[in-house]
């Protein structure tokens, strides 16, 4: 507990450095359970909390995004699904979250459960989110220092929608035995993307959630994918804690839910590598 104490002040005094421009990270992993949602709102979370101007885009039916953000996703509710197959300007769903000034939501509804089928026979299927969000930053959204999509566990169009506009893909992985298997089926799909939709999207950030550093699986897991991607990985992991579980009950995030749990801290201590690794990323370019 003094050990996280500690880490915390650290980070309270440390510096969350700003992009130079907006970062669009696609949140990804088509295997469910992963920790995907959970670091989305998190990490997006994390860094509004320290300044940065941050909107998540809920593409996922499920809408858990928009259930710890606090923000209204009730069937009918303007939400991605209408900006995706009608065309409203996202600007017009975006909803701001109530615990963190600088931090948005574009909702997802169970409207959108329907999408990926509706999405086929519309013209330039996979290029809608990258539309509406050019528009966006054009316009409204021009302030923006983060973008997170949180995508739905699955390699559908929704997913590719998401990579379409993307230039980095985070992907969360739990600390379990099947961990790398997915993991490659996803590696594949994000080089086919590069290859024929989008050149300048990139794996940059691996996360290890669920981590019990006492269980040897978990250690295994762990060297294992940073032995496959040294620098993608993260060194920060997440440990399991119910603080993180039990904050979207309250229509929170673990970081105004509990800010000194172990969880918060975690995903806090990431939301800065991952600011520090994109300044440091933009001077080396």
């Amino acid at each position: 507990m003094m050990a996280t104490e500690r880490h915390r002040r650290e980070l309270e005094a440390a510096d969350f450095p700003k992009p130079p421009r907006t970062r669009i990270i696609a949140v990804s992993n088509q295997k469910g359970g992963v920790g995907k949602t959970t670091t989305s709102v998190n990490v997006a979370a994390a860094l509004a909390k320290r300044g940065a101007n941050v909107l998540v885009v809920d593409a996922d039916p499920q809408g858990n995004a928009s259930t710890a953000l606090g923000v209204e996703h009730r069937s009918g509710t303007p939400s991605i699904y209408e900006v995706l197959l009608d065309d409203t300007p996202m600007h017009k769903v975006a909803q701001r979250c109530p615990d963190i000034d600088t931090l948005w939501c574009v909702p997802a509804t169970i409207d959108l459960a329907g999408a990926d089928i509706e999405l086929v026979s519309v013209v330039r299927r996979e290029f809608r989110l990258h539309d509406a969000l050019k528009e966006l930053l054009e316009g409204h959204g021009k302030d923006l220092d983060y973008v997170f999509i949180d995508c739905p566990p699955s390699l559908g169009l929704l997913t590719l929608n998401a990579m379409v506009v993307a230039t980095e893909v985070m992907i969360p992985i739990q600390c379990e035995y099947y961990a790398l298997e997915g993991l490659t089926q996803l590696m594949r799909t994000v080089e086919m993307v590069r290859k024929h939709l989008n050149q300048g999207i990139h794996v940059s950030t691996i996360v290890l959630t669920m981590y019990d550093g006492r269980t040897n699986l978990a250690r295994e897991v762990a060297n294992e994918v940073r032995s496959h991607f040294p620098t993608e990985t993260l060194e920060q992991t997440v440990p399991r804690s119910v603080r993180v579980s039990e904050a979207p009950g309250f229509g929170q995030t673990v970081i105004t839910h509990d800010p000194h749990s172990s969880g918060a801290v975690a995903y806090t201590s990431i939301a800065r590598d991952i600011a520090v690794r994109g300044a440091a990323g933009a001077e080396s370019k």
